[in-house]
């Protein structure tokens, strides 16, 4: 008898271990922010005979914040770029290599910038001074399309 449990332990204990990992089911976001990030670099001038620039993919972090005008910033030499951005972070995502991201949020109105460097930069201002805002309705995907541009030239 304990010969038989011996056998029956030694040929079927190696297959429970060897299990195939479950995959882990991810639910889709149906509700906040999707869009894509890109970036445009030196001269943007249009040329005879030369095709217009491309924005090229910008993986970067999007940080999601309450509405922030521009009097609760502290701005980088007057142009797109922010060094502290002083009210509430809601959420923060990364892009995937092409730029694109997808950020669960709920409703509400929130401004959105995105990592350059050390600094956060967003250049869509409303004409209260917020700064680029954008609304999530309930169960929408909002859709945002971002171009850090701050290195070009006309």
């Amino acid at each position: 008898m304990r010969f038989f449990l011996f056998l029956f332990v030694a040929i079927f204990l190696p297959f429970w271990g060897c299990k195939p990992p479950q995959k882990k089911k991810v639910d889709p976001i149906v509700q906040g922010v999707k869009g894509l990030v890109t970036v445009l670099s030196g001269n943007q001038m249009p040329r005879i005979g030369a095709p217009p620039a491309v924005p090229q993919p910008y993986p970067t972090t999007v940080f999601f914040y309450e509405p922030t005008d521009i009097t609760r910033t502290l701005q980088w030499n007057q142009g797109p770029l922010f060094t502290n951005i002083y009210t509430k972070l809601i959420a923060t995502v990364d892009t995937d290599s092409t730029g694109a991201f997808t950020a669960k949020l709920p409703v509400g109105t929130y401004s959105v910038f995105v990592q350059a460097g050390q600094q956060f930069y967003a250049n869509n201002f409303d004409i209260r001074n917020n700064i680029n805002l954008v609304t999530v309705d309930k169960g929408k995907l909002a859709e945002m399309n971002i171009v850090v541009n701050y290195m070009s030239t006309n």
